[in-house]
C-alpha cells in the first residue's frame, strides 16, 4: 500500500519571535493557539488559521547566524480569493513587507515577499488550469477577479502542456495509484 504524505505545518527559527507572531497574525490572520517553553531552553509559539488544525504554522527562539544566508526557500500560505489575496498584499506592505512580487504560475495566483527577518512567504489560490512548471507571469491585482481569470487563462491556453485542473488531478490519480 502506498503511503501519501501531507504537509501538516511548518516550524521556523526566529531571532525576534513577537515581532514575528505580530506580523503573521496582522498580515496573514493566524492566531496564537499556544506558547510555551520547549526542550532545551527554547520558547515556542503555535499559530493556526484553521479550527481543525491546533498549529500549522510554529515559531521558536534561538535561529542561529546563518551570516547572510536564509536556509528557507518560502513559506507558502493558502487564501480563499482573490480578495483575500489583495488583503494581505496590502497588509504585508502596510507593515513593512520588502521584495514583493504578484505572479500568476498558471495553477495558482501567488504573492511573495520577505517577512520582518527575510523569509519568503507565499500567499496563493489555486486556479482552474494547469499549465507545466515553472511558470510565472506577473499580473496586476488592482484588476478585477474577472479580468484576471480571462486573462490567465488566456496566457495558460498559449502555453505548451496546458489542460484545466480537472483533468491534470486526474491524471495524477493515476499515477498515485499504480
Amino acid at each position: 500500500m502506498a503511503i501519501h504524505a501531507r504537509l501538516a505545518h511548518v516550524g521556523i527559527y526566529a531571532n525576534d519571535k513577537p515581532k514575528l507572531e505580530k506580523f503573521y497574525t496582522d498580515v496573514l490572520g493566524l492566531v496564537v493557539t499556544d506558547s510555551g517553553p520547549g526542550r532545551n531552553g527554547v520558547e515556542l509559539t503555535f499559530m493556526s488559521a484553521s479550527p481543525g488544525n491546533h498549529h500549522q504554522f510554529v515559531l521558536v527562539t534561538g535561529r542561529p547566524d546563518t551570516a547572510g544566508f536564509n536556509p528557507i526557500n518560502q513559506i507558502s500560505f493558502m487564501v480563499d480569493s482573490l480578495s483575500d489575496l489583495r488583503t494581505v498584499h496590502g497588509r504585508a506592505i502596510e507593515r513593512g513587507a520588502t521584495d514583493m512580487r504578484v505572479v500568476t504560475h498558471g495553477n495558482a495566483w501567488s504573492c511573495y515577499f520577505k517577512d520582518p527577518e527575510g523569509n519568503t512567504i507565499e500567499a496563493y489560490l489555486d486556479t482552474p488550469y494547469h499549465v507545466p512548471q515553472p511558470h510565472g507571469v506577473p499580473f496586476d491585482l488592482s484588476k478585477s477577479d474577472e479580468e484576471i481569470l480571462r486573462e490567465t487563462e488566456a496566457h495558460c491556453r498559449a502555453t505548451p502542456g496546458f489542460m484545466m485542473m480537472e483533468d491534470y488531478q486526474k491524471q495524477m490519480a493515476a499515477r498515485l495509484a499504480g
